[in-house]
C-alpha cells in the first residue's frame, strides 16, 4: 500500500496539478483564475481591457442611477449594499465575480448578458440580436414599430400632446393653459396612476419600489393613447427611463420637451413646495444643486428625442404659454394639409 494515495470519498485527485476542493483554495493549475475576493489577477489593475470594462460598467451604472434620479443612499437601501460599494463599483472598483464571469463567458465564447439573463431566451435571440447590430437607425426603428404594432414618431393623426422635462419644467401649469386654449381635456399621468390603483405616487414607491410604479406607469399610458378625443399630458420626469414607455410616448404623442436650467427647477419646485403643492425633495445647499444638474445631464440626451423643444429659461409663464400653443396649433395645422 506504500505509496498509493487513499480514494477519500469525494475526493480530488491527489495527483500533481490537481485542483484543491476546499471552499475558497486557488486553482494551483498554470493560468487558472483566482476566484477569491481580492485576487483579480493583474489585467484588471494594469489598465488593459478588464480595467476598461469595470470603468464602463461603473459609467453605465452611474448614468442608469441619475436617469432614475436616485441618489446613492436611495440606491444603497433599495439594493441592500453598501454606499462605498456602489461608489467603488461606479468609479471603476466592481467586485472582481463579475471580471471572473467575464472571463467564463469569452472562454466559451459567448456574451455575458446571455449568462445572466433574467428569463430564458427565444432561440433565434442570438440571431436577432446580431442583426440589430448591424443594422442602420431606419432598420431599428422599423423593427421597433413591427414589435410594438405603433406608428412612427409623429405619424399618428390624433391630436395628442405629451409634455416632458424634470420636475419644475413647467408640465402641468402650461399644460393646463394649453388644454384650456385648445379645448383639449389635461390629464396629469400621476393622477392617473393614483386614480387606477387607489394610492398616491409617493406611497406606490414606499411599498411596491420603483420597477412596479414603472409598470403600473406604462400600464396608464397604454390606456390614454387608446382614449378617444383630443388630450394633453402632463408626464412624469422620469418617464424617460423606461425605454419602452417612452417610445410609446413618442409614437403615440407629439411630445415636446420643456426646457429649463438647473438653478430654475431647483427654485420652481422650492416655490411649489412653499405653495403646498408638492413635497420639497430637495435640501438646500450646493449638493443638491448638482445632483439635479447630474440628472438633467444624463437625462437630456432622452429628452432630446422629443419632436420639439420649448426652452421655459428667462421666460415668464405667459409667453412660454404663448409660444406653445403658437407651436402645437402649428403643428396640426400643417398635419392636416
Amino acid at each position: 500500500m506504500t505509496g498509493k494515495a487513499e480514494p477519500r470519498p469525494g475526493g480530488a485527485d491527489p495527483g500533481q496539478g490537481a485542483a484543491d476542493p476546499r471552499p475558497g483554495a486557488a486553482d494551483p493549475r498554470p493560468g487558472a483564475a483566482d476566484p477569491r475576493p481580492g485576487a483579480a489577477g493583474t489585467e484588471a489593475d494594469s489598465g488593459g481591457p478588464e480595467s476598461r470594462f469595470l470603468a464602463e460598467l461603473g459609467q453605465r451604472v452611474r448614468t442608469m442611477r441619475s436617469v432614475r434620479a436616485m441618489s446613492r443612499k436611495v440606491l444603497s437601501q433599495t439594493s441592500g449594499l453598501s454606499e462605498r460599494y456602489i461608489a467603488q463599483l461606479e468609479g471603476g472598483q466592481g467586485n472582481v465575480s463579475i471580471i471572473l464571469l467575464r472571463r467564463v463567458s469569452q472562454a466559451m465564447g459567448v456574451r455575458l448578458e446571455d449568462l445572466i439573463a433574467s428569463v430564458e431566451s427565444p432561440p433565434d435571440w442570438p440571431v436577432v440580436r446580431d442583426l440589430l447590430a448591424s443594422a442602420t437607425l431606419e432598420q431599428v426603428a422599423q423593427a421597433k414599430r413591427v414589435l410594438s404594432g405603433s406608428a412612427a414618431p409623429g405619424e399618428s393623426d390624433a391630436r395628442r400632446v405629451a409634455l416632458i422635462g424634470l420636475r419644475g419644467a413647467g408640465k402641468s401649469t402650461l399644460g393646463r393653459i394649453l388644454a384650456e386654449r385648445t379645448g383639449w381635456s389635461f390629464v396629469e399621468l400621476n393622477r392617473e396612476i393614483e386614480r387606477e390603483n387607489g394610492l398616491s405616487v409617493a406611497e406606490i414607491f414606499a411599498i411596491y419600489g420603483q420597477e412596479t410604479y414603472r409598470r403600473l406607469e406604462q400600464g396608464a399610458l397604454r390606456r390614454l393613447a387608446e382614449r378617444p378625443g383630443p388630450m394633453v399630458l402632463a408626464t412624469g420626469g422620469g418617464i424617460v427611463a423606461e425605454p419602452v414607455t417612452f417610445d410609446l410616448l413618442l409614437s403615440a404623442f407629439f411630445t415636446v420637451w420643456l426646457k429649463a436650467r438647473p438653478e430654475e427647477h431647483m427654485h420652481r419646485v422650492r416655490e411649489q413646495a412653499a405653495k403646498g403643492l408638492g413635497a420639497a425633495r430637495l435640501p438646500d445647499n450646493d449638493d443638491a444643486l448638482r445632483e439635479l444638474r447630474a440628472v438633467l445631464l444624463s437625462r437630456e440626451p432622452l429628452y432630446a428625442r422629443a419632436r420639439a423643444v420649448v426652452d421655459t429659461a428667462g421666460h415668464t409663464v405667459a409667453e412660454t404659454a404663448g409660444r406653445l400653443t403658437g407651436l402645437v396649433e402649428g403643428h396640426f395645422t400643417a398635419a392636416r394639409r
